[in-house]
């Protein structure tokens, strides 16, 4: 059975990835940013989920083609496959792109949770009012910290390039991020980048979901979509060239494509008509089609373990 439905199983989620970012452009143009948000990051960890899966199980079946892994695996018949000449390649390039993807992995989760220590200690370190914590530093930089209690950390470079309402603004996007936590979604997308190249850019179309949700909250709070469009464009050009020891999930206001940013702002706030939810319809399909398949790979090759166990009929 497996031989038969091996390799094209393998394909639906290997090869579904690279749909999703177009799929996702529409989504975010169509979809209100917090629903894009989530349909996008769900799909994200469905689709790299789906092929880990995939992956997973074409690694254990070259190893079983082994008498040592057979052995530890109690197979007493052997395990049905294709011929070893496609079976034992294909295995041992699906342990490389896992090995490489959990050590890229690994080493990403090292240097973020070390950026976020050290973000951590020098928000403690200084007075705080209320959430707002302001770094002493020339250069232009504001973020939402998570943790307890979250943040909203501003350097006084930032502070000098805004007006009085720009900041008013500005803080409040940053709190929409620490409201919505929007560090889980960017954390989730990071993930799903490490496995699968495909899904790189759709971590950036989460990224500017994340943001374009914040600027419509804080279009909200603060009353004026204009003066948020500005504040945003006023931070995002004084923070151009500023150096950031922040953690990529601490969302800040000058992340992303501004320019569509602020495009959007300034056009008239319109409700997303129920038609246009569609559009986030092939991205969903992608990403069912996409488990499914890894499912039923994973189940067939369950199935055909135990008929090499002698615990179930072929």
């Amino acid at each position: 059975m497996i031989a038969l439905l091996l390799v094209p199983l393998l394909l639906v989620p290997l090869l579904l990835p690279f749909a999703a970012p177009a799929s996702a452009r529409r989504a975010l143009a169509r979809l209100d940013p917090v629903t894009a948000l989530w349909v996008l990051t769900v799909s994200a960890l469905v689709l790299a989920g789906a092929c880990v899966a995939a992956l997973g199980a074409l690694v254990l079946t070259g190893l079983f083609r082994f008498p040592l892994f057979a052995a530890l695996g109690e197979l007493v018949h052997p395990l049905h496959t294709p011929s070893d000449l496609l079976i034992l390649p294909a295995a041992s390039l699906a342990t490389g792109a896992l090995t490489v993807g959990a050590w890229a992995l690994g080493r990403s989760a090292v240097r973020q949770v070390g950026a976020f220590r050290a973000a951590r200690t020098q928000a403690e370190a200084r007075p705080a009012v209320g959430d707002l914590c302001v770094i002493d530093s020339p250069y232009p930089d504001a973020y939402a910290l998570p943790g307890r209690p979250q943040r909203i950390v501003v350097t006084t470079g930032m502070l000098r390039s805004l007006g009085p309402a720009e900041r008013e603004a500005l803080f409040a996007h940053e709190r929409a991020h620490n409201r919505g936590g929007h560090h889980y979604f960017l954390a989730a997308a990071e993930i799903a980048a490490h496995c699968h190249p495909a899904l790189r850019g759709l971590r950036t179309d989460i990224r500017f979901a994340a943001e374009r949700a914040a600027d419509e909250a804080a279009a909200g709070a603060v009353g004026d979509r204009h003066l948020t469009a500005r504040a945003i464009a006023r931070a995002a050009l004084a923070g151009h060239d500023s150096r950031s020891a922040r953690p990529d999930f601490a969302s800040g206001a000058t992340g992303g494509p501004v320019p569509q940013r602020v495009a959007a702002l300034l056009a008239p706030a319109a409700r997303p008509a129920p038609a246009r939810r569609w559009t986030a319809l092939l991205l969903v399909v992608c990403a069912l089609l996409s488990a499914g398949a890894a499912t039923t790979d994973v189940l067939t090759f369950h199935h055909d373990v135990e008929v090499a166990q002698g615990e179930a009929s072929p």
